[in-house]
């Protein structure tokens, strides 16, 4: 993933160590895919040129994830949110996510404002050498 950062105008954060993975997925319930697991032991999330979180940090994962999986806010707005794993954002409120329930690697944005969930790449990587090569909605 520092590679894909390096190329490009992002930020790189110090790594996640493993104690820190452990507990995220404790907080959780559930393993975290390799896909987001292998790139936070590289780097604590990633910010593109303008600051925005393309790949949260770590607490920022943990904490949207249980606040969407709780269903109390959203249950009566929107599809439940259980085979998501959310990462990251793209500054105006839509969210990118990883499906966990089926064992894919893609990517879906979540966009807020329709409840649509729409493949945008086909794994992390994919999508942040597309995130930190666009601007604004590059997924449309």
């Amino acid at each position: 993933m520092r590679e894909i950062c390096g190329g490009a105008s992002a930020e790189c954060r110090a790594p996640v160590d493993a104690a820190a993975l452990r507990e995220a997925e404790r907080r959780l319930g559930r393993a975290l895919p390799a896909e987001l697991d292998v790139p936070l032991r590289e780097t604590d999330g990633v910010a593109d040129a303008y600051g925005t979180d393309v790949v949260w940090p770590l607490a920022q994962i943990v904490e949207q994830n249980l606040m969407f999986w709780s269903g109390e806010a959203f249950a009566g707005l929107y599809m439940p949110f259980d085979s998501l794993l959310f990462f990251g954002d793209n500054g105006g409120g839509d969210q990118f996510a990883l499906v966990v329930a089926s064992g894919r690697d893609d990517v879906f944005v979540w966009e807020h404002e329709t409840d649509s969930r729409v493949w945008v790449a086909g794994g992390l990587q994919e999508y942040l050498r597309r995130a930190l090569a666009g601007d604004g909605d590059w997924w449309r």
